[in-house]
C-alpha cells in the first residue's frame, strides 16, 4: 500500500504518493492552487506526466520553444524530461488544478486523448467532472486500502473523461477548428510578410505548436508554412518587379528580406531566374544602377 502526504494552506491543496507503484497508470500527486499575480514555476524538468487544468484566470506556458497563452477551461500537458516554464498572468492570475501520474500505459492513454509532445494544450467547455475527480482525490488524503483504490479509480475516471472529451471535440469540431487555424495562419502571414517573421511566430499567434501547424498546411495546401510564406513573399516581389521601378533592394525589404543578396538567391530558387532577369522579361524599365 502506498503512503501519502497531504498539505493544505489557504491557496494550495497538495497530495503526493510517497511510494509510486509500477502499474499501467498510477497517481504521483495532485493539487489545486489559486496563484498570485506573476507567480511562476521553472524553468524545470518533471519526471512524470503532469496535467494542469485552468479553473479561472489566465497565464502562459512555455515548452519546446513555444509559448502558449491559456485561459479558463484550457489545460496543458508537461511531459517527462522536458524543460518547461509557466506563469500566472499579472492582471488575471490563474487558479488551476493539477494531476501528476505515470505508468507503462500513461503515454498511450494520453495519445488516445490527442495529447503528446507535439500537442500539449487541450480544452474543456465543461471541466466540472475532472475538477471533481481531483478535489475528491484531495479529500482522500489518508492512507488506507479503500482510499488508495478509490484514488486509483478516480485517476482512471479522469483519463477516461479526458479521452472522451478530446475525441468528441475532434469529431465534432475538428474540421472547423482546422479550417479556423489555417485561415488565421494565412491571414497572419498576409498581414505580416513584410516583417522578418518566423513560422514559430505564426504558430504562437494561433495557439498551436509548429509541428501541428506544419501538419495542417501539408494536409490542406500540400506545402509547409515556410514554403507558403516564401511563395507569398515571392509573388508580392514579382508584382513589385513588374509594376514598379523600385530598386531590388527596396523590394527585398518590402517583402520581408533585410538582405537583398539572400532575397535574390531565394527568388532565383523559386523562379529559376534572378529578380533582375525577371524584370527584364516583363519589358519594364530597370534602375540604371541595378546590380543584383
Amino acid at each position: 500500500m502506498s503512503s501519502y502526504k497531504y498539505v493544505e494552506t489557504e491557496t494550495v491543496k497538495y497530495l503526493e504518493a510517497s511510494n509510486k507503484q509500477n502499474l499501467d497508470l498510477f497517481l504521483c500527486y495532485c493539487g489545486s492552487e489559486a496563484c498570485l499575480p506573476g507567480q511562476g514555476f521553472g524553468p524545470a524538468v518533471r519526471f512524470q506526466y503532469l496535467l494542469h487544468f485552468i479553473l479561472d484566470g489566465e497565464g502562459t506556458y512555455e515548452a519546446n520553444g513555444n509559448v502558449y497563452h491559456l485561459k479558463k477551461n484550457q489545460g496543458f500537458l508537461i511531459t517527462p524530461d522536458t524543460v518547461t516554464y509557466y506563469e500566472a498572468d499579472k492582471q488575471n492570475p490563474w487558479h488551476y488544478i493539477w494531476i501528476g501520474f505515470n505508468g507503462v500505459k500513461a503515454a498511450t492513454y494520453l495519445e488516445q486523448a490527442n495529447l503528446n509532445e507535439d500537442q500539449l494544450v487541450f480544452q474543456f467547455e465543461d471541466g466540472s467532472d475532472i475538477q471533481d475527480y481531483v478535489f475528491k482525490m484531495l479529500e482522500l488524503n489518508s492512507s488506507s486500502i479503500s482510499n488508495e483504490l478509490e484514488r486509483q479509480g478516480l485517476l482512471y475516471l479522469f483519463m477516461s473523461k479526458l479521452t472522451s472529451q478530446q475525441n468528441n471535440q475532434q469529431s465534432h469540431t475538428g474540421y472547423k477548428a482546422t479550417e479556423s487555424y489555417l485561415e488565421k495562419a494565412i491571414a497572419f502571414i498576409q498581414n505580416n510578410y513584410t516583417n522578418t517573421i518566423k513560422i514559430t511566430d505564426v504558430a504562437n499567434y494561433i495557439g498551436v505548436n509548429r509541428s501541428y501547424l506544419t501538419h495542417l498546411f501539408k494536409q490542406k495546401l500540400d506545402m509547409s508554412p515556410q514554403e507558403f510564406l516564401v511563395s507569398y513573399r515571392i509573388d508580392k516581389a514579382c508584382h513589385l518587379l513588374q509594376y514598379t521601378n523600385l530598386a531590388i533592394s527596396d523590394i527585398s525589404r518590402s517583402v520581408g528580406y533585410s538582405d537583398p543578396l539572400a532575397f535574390s538567391r531565394i527568388f532565383k530558387k523559386v523562379k529559376s531566374v534572378s529578380p533582375k532577369h525577371f524584370r527584364q522579361t516583363q519589358h519594364l524599365n530597370t534602375h540604371p544602377h541595378e546590380t543584383l
